[in-house]
């Protein structure tokens, strides 16, 4: 195989990986949109009482996070792009601004408020009380890594804050497939991958991290920008 062949070989499961989260990311914006009639009985809204409706703390809580989750879901993708990388420091920071801010002032926090208000009881509700805390303590992480110039901790932990991130796209993918290939009742289903959706996403990451997946980003493309992020 040609020397000049083997980078873009390497960076395939990369681009796959990118247009299934781009692809993910399109789908929810389409279902995203209508919410933003500001309607109280249409869709997932349907499955919360009057009461929970009407309570302008789990409105706030339902608009602030369907949004910016989405907006964290792409911004987060694009720091991991070559080409993101390959525009320097500058670029980087603001996305990576952008991501932090998002996750640690907006998304995590209106989570917390509709983890409380979850169907499903005390299972679901300390599942996705768990998931917001973990996703907000991990991007503290690399956000503090980042500010101290440790980038190999820095990318570490971005990939773990990005694989809690990701919690929204594995809800989505595990529900089809327990429900449609194992025939597993709504309610088993829905419990299960409250707490498999982050839990399965943290374990895999790890493992990725164990075989060199964050000394791979390092070496590919913080290499890029390091030099300069904290400058």
């Amino acid at each position: 195989m040609p020397s000049q062949a083997r980078p873009l070989l390497a960076r395939l499961p990369l681009l796959f990986f990118a247009l299934v989260v781009a692809a993910f990311a399109g789908l929810m914006a389409t279902k995203t949109y209508p919410y933003l009639s500001f309607e109280r009985g249409i869709y997932f809204l349907t499955t919360k009482s009057e009461e929970t409706n009407d309570n302008p703390v789990f409105r706030l809580g339902f608009y602030v996070h369907i949004t910016t989750s989405l907006v964290v879901l792409v911004v987060g993708l694009l720091q991991f792009l070559p080409f993101i990388a390959a525009r320097g420091p500058l670029l980087h920071r603001r996305l990576g601004k952008a991501y932090i801010i998002g996750i640690l002032g907006l998304a995590a926090p209106s989570g917390l408020i509709l983890a409380y208000f979850a169907n499903g009881g005390l299972v679901a509700q300390v599942g996705f009380t768990l998931q917001c805390l973990v996703w907000w303590l991990t991007t503290w992480r690399a956000y503090r890594a980042a500010r101290q110039r440790q980038w190999h901790l820095h990318v570490d932990w971005m990939l773990r804050a990005y694989a809690v991130t990701l919690a929204a796209l594995a809800l989505r993918g595990e529900s089809y497939l327990m429900y449609y290939l194992f025939e597993t009742k709504p309610i088993e289903t829905y419990l299960t991958v409250t707490w498999l959706s982050w839990v399965g996403n943290l374990i895999v990451m790890e493992v990725l991290l164990e075989l060199g997946l964050g000394r791979y980003f390092l070496r590919q493309f913080m290499s890029r920008v390091s030099g300069k992020l904290a400058a």
